[in-house]
């Protein structure tokens, strides 16, 4: 098997939201440099850490990519950024946080 053939394939795996199982895949290198982009802004604006805790969402669980804002909305906060947490920890960035 050639490395080329491994491009693109996700890894997944299950983590615990809101006292149920999701599936989320890890983040491609493009994910990870878009969310740093993303991440500058966040110190400055409140309303773009939460933007940034979506975007991280949207592109790692399953499913996630059909939630509106209004969705977003209706979860505690402190479980999206237990999730957005899982999601960064098992892409390789450490203990990074969304805040």
């Amino acid at each position: 098997m050639s490395i080329k053939s491994l491009v693109g394939k996700p890894m997944t795996k299950k983590v615990k939201f809101m006292g149920e199982d999701v599936e989320i895949k890890k983040l491609s290198v493009g994910e990870v440099l878009e969310i740093q982009q993303l991440s500058k802004t966040v110190a400055e604006d409140e309303k773009a850490s939460l933007e940034l805790l979506q975007f991280v969402i949207s592109s790692a669980v399953k499913g996630a990519e059909e939630l509106t804002t209004d969705d977003y909305n209706s979860f505690p906060v402190d479980e999206l950024s237990k999730l957005s947490n899982a999601v960064l920890e098992y892409s390789g960035l450490g203990n990074a946080q969304t805040k």
